[in-house]
């Protein structure tokens, strides 16, 4: 039988009404000249993407206001009831008969739409929270040393990055230029990185600010993060490897980071909520979630896939991970360091125990030493003209599933015209 209406999703579509990520749109219609496009704030159903302002304007919301913007952060900012009184709205909207003649005229196919950064990123915070993950590259870099360092299971790992060079899935990523030097070299050369790799990671998106001086416990995460999303942190790994001593990651990782355009709140993931992997070692109290309730559990079941020119390389588990977002943003925020409206944190390289789950290239190919049979040749590292893709799912509510929107980007050659002089 037809559909009657784009609102008649079929079932088990992952991007059904449980789910409704939101993310930042414009079509041709609304370019003109050399003019930036006009961006709308829409809502993923199925295969369409709801303006959600244009929605809230028909119907007289009282949240018209916030979905009428050109950006997410208003919404971000309005706090966490705000975040639950849209998502009721919005669900009514996209699932009572009776909106329809509302709600319908404002449904734009997918295929019509440009997606774009959802938010205004305030600060971008890296952190390291896979155990798998930090053995293994603990095991290449330090075979004959301990794979994990003293305080890996003692606090949440991370770095400050680049907030600026945050871009949204579907952006090219220019191949890096920088200072490497191999162990046998005399003396370290300027060219473009020859190790070019990947990150799947899931990042998390602040709303609600918090006071400078301030930290912010455990139990307030959900008072502070909207959403979660997929993250890609792209890694020049022969840069990294020369720079990062003593002061850690730089050049080799703010060149880029993709994010997906689509945020999926955290009230349609409540049933993807696990318990994290035991923990080896006492906790100190700002980080001890022990006693977390079976609906505040900090883990969560996404089940991630990373794909190479449209070949699946690896599915690595995010509920493997150690330190969970809310261990995160306590230990973020445990010196009294603010929080703003637009922060984005990514949870680390995602890696689970066996091969096939490792969530870099560095990991998947040993650092190079194991090459990846693809249809299109052998891969240790990324090639130009790559296309790398991260899509994922959760468990939903009544056996549903809840679609991640993807993120891809697609590696452009070095730009070397104004290299310095002596450059490789």
């Amino acid at each position: 039988m037809p559909l009657q209406s784009p609102l008649d999703v079929p079932e088990g579509d992952p991007f059904g009404p449980h789910n409704l990520p939101y993310g930042v749109f414009s079509t041709a219609e609304d370019t003109g000249g050399d003019a930036e496009p006009r961006r709308r704030i829409g809502v993923r159903i199925g295969g369409y993407v709801l303006d959600a302002g244009a929605v809230a304007l028909a119907l007289g919301s009282p949240y018209a206001g916030l979905l009428g913007r050109p950006t997410l952060n208003p919404l971000l900012a309005a706090g966490r009831t705000a975040w639950h009184d849209v998502r009721r709205a919005l669900t009514a909207w996209v699932t009572d008969p009776g909106q329809r003649p509302a709600v319908e005229p404002h449904l734009v196919p997918l295929e019509a739409v440009t997606m774009h950064l959802p938010y205004e990123v305030a600060d971008y915070v890296d952190f390291y929270a896979s155990e798998h993950h930090a053995t293994n590259v603990g095991r290449i870099f330090r075979p004959d040393g301990d794979a994990l360092t003293p305080n890996w299971k003692h606090l949440p790992i991370g770095y400050h990055g680049r907030a600026g060079t945050l871009v949204v899935s579907g952006t090219d990523v220019v191949r890096p230029c920088g200072q490497r030097k191999a162990p046998t070299d005399p003396a370290p050369v300027f060219g473009p990185s020859v190790k070019l790799d990947i990150e799947a990671e899931v990042g998390f998106v602040v709303g609600t600010p918090s006071e400078l001086g301030t930290a912010v416990p455990l139990g307030d995460f959900r008072e502070h993060v909207f959403g979660l999303f997929l993250l890609n942190d792209w890694s020049a790994r022969d840069i990294q490897a020369w720079e990062y001593v003593p002061l850690g990651p730089f050049l080799g990782k703010s060149f880029a980071t993709s994010v997906s355009a689509w945020v999926t709140p955290l009230e349609a993931l409540d049933a993807a909520r696990v318990a994290p992997p035991a923990r080896d070692f006492p906790l100190l109290p700002y980080l001890d979630d022990s006693d977390a309730g079976a609906d505040e559990q900090g883990g969560f079941d996404l089940r991630i896939t990373v794909s190479i020119n449209g070949h699946e390389v690896a599915h690595p588990p995010f509920s493997s991970m150690y330190w969970t977002a809310a261990q995160q943003l306590a230990h973020m925020t445990v010196n009294g360091a603010s929080l703003r409206t637009g922060d984005v944190y990514g949870s680390g390289t995602v890696s689970g125990p066996e091969t096939g789950q490792r969530g870099s290239l560095l990991e998947l190919t040993w650092n190079g030493r194991d090459a990846l049979e693809l249809p299109d040749g052998k891969r240790t590292f990324l090639e130009d003209g790559d296309t790398v893709t991260l899509s994922a799912w959760a468990p939903g509510p009544d056996g549903t599933r809840v679609g991640l929107g993807e993120v891809t980007g697609t590696i452009a050659p070095a730009r070397t015209a104004a290299a310095p002089r002596g450059a490789v």
